[in-house]
């Protein structure tokens, strides 16, 4: 067994004497007193810097809060735990009380991971860890290797998808406790599934979050972000600020055994530093973790390659929108919004894509009116996490429509093989392995004040979809803040016993065992011998040169009519979809067929040359 604990300069902890230490950065306050639970106000030591500080006989599980200059009552920006919501007082908890006996894992290394995105709330009936924690054999057997949690950090009500956390060190009360998410996190490891958090370090929610109150320094007006001034990375006390996001990460990595992150939308994190909080970040985390196999990703609609150089690669993947946003418009037709962007040549999109990484490496965005990426084809090819979907593609949908009520069955199965088949690493999202219809609309439980406005802001950014120019249908359109919106997210496990939901995931079990053959040929190979090649309308070629010199060769036809003149290799593929063939060389609508071979077998012929010239 052993015990963890993450020490950092603020909130609260136990000093081994009975007593508890507690450390508030408050700059903005002249004084603060600590409420203890009950007790009159204990008056805190004001400090350099705009720290307070105190020192009391306390225990694991007493309630706590902070008083500033005699009035507004705050719970600690770094509570480990709420009593109830995230407007109320803190808990004490003393995380070395933990016994873990996940001592012998070190990890999985980052080419094996498959990832499984999932929502604690709605991935079960219970909405709770626990729950999570009795569904990972049905993981485990499905063939993924990472659990990714949306975030968990407390956020005001009920329930919310996460990204409105306030309270970042705190796991949400209604999901459990934090020994509950523990558990999750040893549970998984026995069963050889890494842990991800998704964390959030760009902005604080629009409700609870107290820090305006007496340190107004942890935001500055210089940068402006989607939601209001910028988190204060870089200007005068940004160190405070820094440090606090710092060890938060580290929080999750140390404190929680947690195997990995990832960091929301660092696009949004705005800091003209050297180096900037991100590369700073990456750092600290790789000197702590030595030893272990811990794996950072990012979110960055920016696809800046150079978070992923490096010999010391502290970030091992970007979310790669590009592969979705291609493979959308080829599956839906959809050409509005950022599918744009896409809706000229998505088959030769997708091809640069799985060549090179990124569709967009400069090249000017329509959609953005502003150039966007950069080159990517130097990085190794697992530092693409690819996915056909995920929490924002499904929810920024006005009704949060999966792919399975979309597009025809054909088409998603070939875009499923290619998903679990390239040499990048693939990202599903909870119920896709069954083909789940069940919709996941955007919600949250804000307050009286703020309700209305999040219902009527999410109506009117849909205004300028042909869809929904009609104001009675944008009407329509779920209300976030309706508990019914809510539960019409949770997952439907009786659909996975259906016999449609049953082939979906025999599907996917079946290309994940697959997969499991090439992740040792996957260490150290980047997208520089990678090529691709597009023919006729929908048809697209690509081949990778694996470790130890065999290629993996791809032929697609991505439309729905047939491609002629096309020839396949004589020796039996990898894998195919069914009937991918017809005579005369035609290949068949929606089909996918890989091979793995010799470089010299490596070829495609489509009218008697090759594809690749």
């Amino acid at each position: 067994m052993i015990r963890r604990g993450h020490d950092m300069p603020f909130g609260a902890a136990p000093l081994g004497d009975g007593r508890w230490r507690f450390r508030l950065w408050a700059p903005g306050a002249a004084h603060v007193e600590l409420l203890l639970d009950g007790q009159a106000g204990i008056a805190m030591t004001e400090e350099d810097g705009g720290w307070f500080a105190a020192a009391q006989p306390a225990c694991a599980g007493m309630r706590y809060a902070y008083r500033i200059d005699g009035d507004k009552v705050v719970p600690d920006p770094a509570s480990r735990m709420q009593a109830d919501d995230v407007h109320g007082p803190s808990v004490l908890v003393d995380p070395r009380a933990f016994a873990w006996d996940d001592t012998q894992w070190r990890g999985r290394p980052w080419e094996e991971a498959v990832f499984y995105e999932l929502h604690v709330g709605a991935f079960s009936e219970e909405g709770s860890f626990a729950a999570v924690e009795a569904r990972l054999d049905a993981l485990a057997a499905l063939g993924v290797t990472a659990i990714e949690l949306m975030p968990v950090a407390d956020f005001p009500g009920a329930h919310n998808w996460g990204y409105d956390g306030v309270l970042p060190f705190a796991p949400h009360r209604r999901y459990g406790q934090p020994d509950d998410l523990k558990r999750l996190i040893i549970a998984a490891h026995r069963r050889g599934l890494m842990v991800f958090m998704d964390v959030v370090h760009n902005h604080f929610g629009p409700e609870g979050n107290y820090l305006h109150v007496f340190a107004s320094p942890f935001f500055t007006e210089r940068h402006r972000t989607p939601w209001g001034a910028a988190i204060n990375f870089d200007g005068q006390t940004s160190r405070t600020v820094r440090d606090f996001f710092i060890h938060n990460a580290l929080y999750w990595i140390e404190e929680y055994h947690v195997d990995g992150l990832r960091l929301d939308a660092v696009h949004a994190i705005i800091d003209t530093s050297r180096p900037d909080f991100v590369e700073e970040l990456g750092c600290r985390v790789a000197e702590r973790c030595a030893g272990r196999q811990v794996h950072l990703v990012l979110e960055n609609d920016n696809n800046a390659a150079h978070y992923l150089n490096g010999a010391a690669r502290h970030y091992r993947a970007q979310w790669n929108d590009d592969f979705h946003h291609a493979m959308h418009v080829l599956l839906t037709g959809e050409e509005e919004g950022y599918y744009a962007d896409f809706a000229v040549a998505p088959v030769s999109l997708l091809a640069r894509v799985l060549a090179e990484g990124f569709a967009f490496q400069g090249e000017r965005s329509a959609y953005r009116a502003a150039r966007r990426g950069e080159p990517s084809a130097h990085l190794p090819v697992t530092a693409f996490v690819d996915f056909l979907q995920n929490h924002d593609q499904i929810g920024n949908r006005a009704f949060g429509e999966r792919l399975s009520a979309l597009a025809p069955a054909p088409a998603l199965r070939a875009a499923t093989t290619l998903l679990l088949l390239v040499p990048h690493v693939p990202l599903l999202f909870m119920g896709q392995e069954w083909g789940s219809r069940r919709m996941f609309p955007f919600f949250c439980d804000f307050g009286a004040d703020l309700a209305p406005k999040v219902r009527e802001g999410r109506r009117a950014e849909f205004a300028r979809f042909a869809a929904f120019s009609d104001p009675a249908v944008r009407e329509q359109i779920p209300d976030p803040g309706a508990e019914s919106t809510f539960l019409q997210a949770k997952l439907d496990w009786g659909e996975r016993d259906t016999a449609v939901g049953q082939g979906w995931l025999e599907l996917h079990r079946t290309l994940l065992k697959l997969r499991r053959h090439l992740v040792p040929l996957l260490a150290g190979v980047s997208g520089r011998e990678a090529r691709s090649a597009v023919f006729s309308e929908c048809g697209l070629a690509a081949r990778w040169v694996l470790a130890d010199g065999t290629v993996l060769l791809l032929a697609a036809n991505l439309g729905a009519e047939p491609v002629a003149d096309v020839t396949l290799p004589a020796f039996a593929p990898f894998y195919a979809t069914p009937d991918p063939f017809a005579e005369n060389e035609i290949l068949m609508p929606w089909s996918v067929v890989f091979y793995l071979c010799r470089p010299a077998q490596a070829d495609i012929l489509v009218n008697g040359r090759s594809a690749f010239e």
